[in-house]
């Protein structure tokens, strides 16, 4: 719910911050398990407009993503401003999304699609039978200052991927999101990640990677409730914008129920509740070498050089933050190392 894709050593350096304009976040990567299921769903129900279709495969392709043998389709798709990606794993299969899984499960990540007209836009998904988190689209009540009068939606696409549609007052979320147009569809504010401590993700966004925090809140009540699907939902929300723009990143702290099951410690790419927030920084080295030090996680042997690979960079590698949650970051193309 808005506001407004290893080698573990002693860290005794100072923070790394990205540098202003310089990382930014450039769109999310979802796993599906059927893109010709899931590209119709997102271009037919949701507006989306494919870009292009890329085959990866080889030793380098399964050193980014951690997967031995990896053979990958990737569909990317544009909405407004933002794209995603859709990536289909021909080769391994990985495990589906547990059927029983609920927005405080840590895995939890969605997308928040701009609407311009919320009973519009939840009607025309009536008509392609999507799964409901939500009962059904809930406005944010005067007792939540940050996020009063935003009214959002839970749902899943085919694969079962969360996503949400989020619309904006005119006293609420970025300027943009309130020029005028006929499209019901504008585009995508952030993604939202499940997180088991606040402060430890902020640590690993805010201080190591130069997010900033852009506002906070904390959402509890009946509403909260209908919208996530959970009962005594009370969730503490924090929004970060990255520095060099882009799609904003928000945490889900849920104070309570604490039933939200961890990230499997065993997660892979290929596994269907996997994505990825892709990000691109000049300052690639750099950060990558202070995110070892301070023993994060790496999917990736660190840095994969991927110039030979159907990617549109050369350089990259992925990491998980606190709580799970992946994130590639990559060089811009040609780039030499820093």
């Amino acid at each position: 719910m808005a506001l407004g894709l290893a080698l573990f050593v002693v860290d005794s350096s100072p923070t790394v911050r990205a540098q202003p304009n310089d990382l930014a976040v450039t769109g999310v990567t979802l796993t599906v398990d059927d893109l010709d299921r899931a590209v119709p769903f997102y271009r037919d129900a949701l507006s989306f407009t494919p870009v292009d279709t890329v085959d990866a495969s080889g030793p380098k392709v399964a050193r980014l993503v951690g997967v031995f043998g990896a053979r990958m389709r990737i569909v990317r798709l544009r909405l407004g401003q933002e794209t995603i990606a859709l990536a289909e794993f021909l080769a391994p299969q990985g495990r589906p999304i547990p059927p029983d899984a609920r927005s405080n499960d840590l895995w939890f990540q969605h997308i928040a699609i701009v609407v311009r007209d919320m009973g519009r836009a939840y009607e025309r998904l009536r008509e392609y039978g999507v799964q409901h988190i939500s009962a059904a689209p809930q406005t944010l009540p005067a007792s939540i200052p940050a996020a009063a009068g935003i009214s959002a939606f839970y749902f899943r696409d085919p694969t079962g991927n969360p996503l949400e549609l989020i619309h904006f007052p005119p006293d609420k979320g970025a300027d943009r999101w309130q020029r005028p147009t006929d499209a019901l569809f504008l585009g995508i504010d952030h993604t939202a990640v499940a997180t088991a401590d606040t402060e430890a993700s902020l640590a690993f966004y805010r201080d190591r990677l130069g997010f900033t925090v852009a506002g906070g809140s904390v959402n509890r009540g009946l509403e909260q409730e209908r919208l996530t699907g959970v009962f005594g939902a009370r969730v503490r929300i924090t929004a970060l914008r990255p520095p060099g723009g882009g799609i904003g990143v928000e945490l889900l702290d849920y104070q309570a129920p604490s039933t939200g099951r961890p990230m499997p410690a065993d997660t892979r790419a290929n596994d269907l509740w996997h994505a990825h927030i892709r990000a691109q920084t000049a300052g690639l080295d750099r950060h990558v070498a202070a995110l070892l030090n301070g023993g994060h996680p790496f999917v990736s042997p660190g840095i994969v050089d991927l110039a030979e690979a159907p990617f549109a960079f050369d350089r990259g590698a992925m990491v998980r933050d606190p709580s799970g949650h992946a994130l590639l970051l990559t060089a811009p193309p040609s780039e030499s190392p820093d």
